[in-house]
């Protein structure tokens, strides 16, 4: 038995606890490094003692999101349709789709990188580049331009590869590209004295590294599923199976994008400096962010798999498992933010201001975060199902639905305190909503569970009477 298949067979433990965790603890890891690599890499970006490269990478940090996105997109509709037709035992479907995935994302990254690099000085500037930021963002923003189809095709590789049980290499690549990029910013940035230049070149090549490491899993024939060029079709159910499952992640990962750059264009009011804020805070509180999505990468192939499988109970139980854990995470992180949001800051400043107003901007995000888990993990599981209309409500509940009328909104009242809280808000809205969601979804959950039992009491009979 290969690893792969182990690793699905894996899923059929009755411990689903102890399977989650298996699945979980890579993801966590890599994710985890991930979200210390963009703390480090900003703190490296601080080192130049200019709070205008700073803003820089606040501003072009949401194109990179949106960029992730496409890869995100492809890569999550096509991992819940694969471990779907997994879980129902339809392999040679598994490989076709994976197939037209990782292709399909390779084209969409070459058309990405022209339309960016063609665009790129008004795309800054609607993500909120001042005329002092500019040129900076400018040099900060052309490497990942160049770049741009490898945030695509990262994401669709790491995700296809989890959707059959490997989640090991997929967080493994992605740690390893995090650790190569810590070590190439201080030798691009200071040593070659690239600044702000060095810091983006460390980024693409890292995830140039990342994905050939990735590509090779399958070229070197060691995937459960097979990448073969045969097995490209330009199918019409394919790409609705993966656009419907995808398009909330691909939704939720571009009002991101957007709602940063809301942000920033909030922000210009009130200097440069509170632009850097948000950036800052932003990292921080990834590292909350980066841990749950990392523990959810593990839960959405047990999901999807016992779903597809009919094992409902077992679904059922990894959800109330799943949100305490990761609840129980977020809010012991949280409390360590807030007490500690004044040193946090100054790691990547010293400039007074910016440290005054990042505290403030840090706490104000952080404020609803201990629910973070539960919202995140309906998101996930939504996904997992292939509930499309359920899976774009909550998805995008967080970043646009509630927050782009508030960001319109509160400034407009509260002055600053309207742009600093505007994500606390818009996150209590979100907890609301998917709270109703939640309840709707568990009772459906019993009802499959229930009506499974009664299928299988009434085959036994049948079989018993002849």
């Amino acid at each position: 038995m290969s690893l792969s298949e182990n690793k699905v067979k894996i899923m059929e433990d009755d411990n689903i606890g102890r399977v989650i965790w298996k699945f979980a603890i890579p993801g966590i890891i890599a994710s985890l490094i991930s979200a210390v690599y963009n703390i480090v890499d900003t703190a490296f970006v601080g080192m130049l003692d200019n709070t205008l490269a700073m803003a820089a990478v606040s501003v072009v940090f949401p194109l990179f999101i949106l960029i992730n996105a496409i890869g995100q997109m492809i890569g999550v509709g096509a991992s819940s349709y694969i471990a779907r037709l997994l879980g129902s035992k339809d392999k040679e479907q598994a490989d076709v789709v994976a197939t037209t995935a990782i292709f399909t994302s390779l084209f969409l990254g070459v058309i990405f990188t022209t339309l960016i690099l063609v665009f790129l000085e008004p795309i800054l500037r609607l993500l909120g580049a001042t005329d002092t930021i500019m040129p900076y963002a400018i040099d900060y923003a052309k490497p990942i331009a160049i770049g741009a189809s490898l945030p695509i095709m990262m994401p669709t590789l790491a995700n296809i590869i989890r959707s059959e049980g490997n989640t090991k290499l997929s967080a493994v690549a992605v740690a390893l590209g995090a650790v190569i990029n810590i070590v190439l910013d201080p030798i691009l940035m200071f040593n070659l004295n690239m600044g702000v230049v060095g810091a983006s070149w460390a980024t693409v090549i890292s995830q140039v590294i990342s994905v050939c490491l990735l590509a090779s899993y399958f070229l070197r024939k060691k995937s459960y599923l097979k990448l073969e060029i045969k097995n490209f079709k330009l199918s019409k159910t394919i790409y609705r199976e993966i656009i419907s499952v995808g398009t909330a992640t691909f939704l939720t990962q571009a009002l991101i994008s957007i709602s940063m750059g809301l942000l920033n264009i909030a922000s210009k009011p009130y200097g440069d400096s509170l632009i850097a804020s948000f950036g800052i805070s932003l990292k921080l509180s990834s590292l909350v962010i980066f841990v749950v999505m990392g523990y959810n990468q593990g839960f959405q192939p047990i999901a999807s798999y016992n779903y597809g499988a009919g094992n409902y109970d077992k679904l059922r139980k990894s959800i109330k498992i799943s949100i305490k854990r990761t609840t129980i995470f977020a809010s012991l992180a949280t409390i360590v933010l807030m007490i500690f949001a004044e040193p946090a800051i100054n790691l990547f400043s010293n400039d007074s201001s910016v440290i005054e107003v990042g505290a403030k901007t840090l706490r104000a995000t952080l404020v609803m975060y201990p629910f973070l888990g539960f919202t995140q993990l309906y998101a996930t599981l939504y996904q997992s199902l292939g509930m499309s209309k359920e899976a774009l409500i909550v998805g995008t509940a967080r970043q646009g639905i509630f927050f782009i009328p508030l960001v319109f909104i509160l400034p407009k009242i509260l002055g600053m305190n309207g742009v600093l809280y505007t994500q606390a808000l818009s996150d209590l809205f979100t907890v609301v909503l998917t709270a109703y969601f939640a309840y709707k979804t568990n009772e459906l959950l019993k009802l499959k569970n229930e009506e499974d039992k009664d299928i299988k009491s009434n085959t036994i009979e049948v079989l018993m009477e002849s």
